[in-house]
């Protein structure tokens, strides 16, 4: 069922030069990848990509219970500050920082799927899920589009949006995955524009609404590029907004200093319908190992990061979107 990384990319080039209608899923580092067409898609597997989805809108439960464990502070400033080191040494600019925590919940995998409010949603055979905010790339026509997330905030602090929008670190932060993206698009595409840089959306968090910023960046693909899809994809994977800058590097870094294997956290998944694609970044993820639920989340650490704020930001993403 998984591919490992060169025939998953293979294969994905195959379906989609036969303009067959498959959905993909990459682990964060590609690894494992899977590819299907959707007509022999396993009837355990939902997608959600923003108005496509493969399942009827089902009822939800009202009444459910939702506690984490998260990690102590200490733990979680001691890789801190060994990323801090990294980044005093010039190895990385900007690192996304993740843990995993274990969480409970009386609703099944499936029933949080179901009710999740999400604009790209995942259920992979009750062994993870993802309701996620953030797309990676679409691509119509010959145009390629993607929407790097960086920077959150409590939507109802006073003056949330001036707040976030002037932060200094949250500013560098963006720019430098904006940067990121752009040289990513350059690889596979020409003619690069950022063409909404920093623009606010509000996502529901549990019982919280935080606002999130976002730029679009798009370029020019060949006019060939569905003859090789899967290699185009293997040239910007994995995604900036949750590796950081410059990616080699940053990659070895997070598997040195991270204490878990994110697996397909992080990860990207999406659909091509024979003429365009959609996807999005599998964050806001739980994945079932052995009847416990682990809920993985972080965030993007820079020179000027807060110990206290950024763990927070950890415990903040761990939630139910409902």
């Amino acid at each position: 069922m998984w591919l490992h990384k060169k025939e998953g990319f293979e294969e994905i080039d195959k379906l989609s030069k036969a303009r067959t209608p498959f959905l993909f899923i990459t682990s964060f580092d590609c690894d494992k990848i899977f590819a299907q067409p959707l007509d022999d898609l396993n009837d355990d597997i939902f997608y959600k990509l923003e108005d496509w989805r493969n399942y009827p809108v089902q009822k939800c439960t009202k009444d459910f219970t939702f506690s984490k464990s998260p990690i102590d502070f200490d733990t979680y400033k001691k890789a801190l500050d060994e990323v801090l080191e990294e980044i005093h040494s010039g190895n990385t600019y900007l690192l996304n920082l993740t843990f995993r925590t274990p969480v409970e919940s009386s609703l099944t995998l499936k029933e949080i799927f179901t009710c999740a409010r999400a604009k790209f949603k995942l259920y992979f055979k009750n062994e993870f899920i993802c309701f996620s905010p953030e797309r990676f790339v679409e691509i119509e026509d010959n145009t390629i589009a993607t929407y790097p997330m960086k920077g959150t905030i409590d939507a109802h602090l006073p003056h949330a949006k001036e707040t976030i929008l002037s932060n200094q670190k949250e500013m560098a932060e963006h720019v430098m995955i904006v940067d990121l993206m752009r040289n990513d698009l350059g690889i596979i595409g020409t003619n690069v524009k950022v063409e909404k840089f920093r623009y606010v959306e509000k996502i529901k968090a549990g019982k919280k609404e935080l606002l999130q910023i976002s730029s679009k960046i798009t370029a020019k693909l060949p006019t060939d590029w569905k003859d090789n899809l899967g290699t185009l994809l293997s040239q910007i994977l994995p995604a900036g907004s949750i590796c950081g800058t410059p990616k080699k590097s940053t990659v070895n870094i997070i598997k040195r200093v991270e204490n878990f294997d994110r697996e397909f956290y992080t990860g990207v998944f999406g659909v091509f319908d024979g003429e365009s694609l959609r996807s999005g970044v599998m964050i806001r993820f739980i994945e079932n190992e052995n009847g416990q639920f682990f809920y993985k989340s972080g965030g993007g650490i820079t020179i000027d990061s807060d110990a206290k704020s950024e763990y927070e930001e950890l415990i903040d993403k761990i939630y139910l979107p409902f």
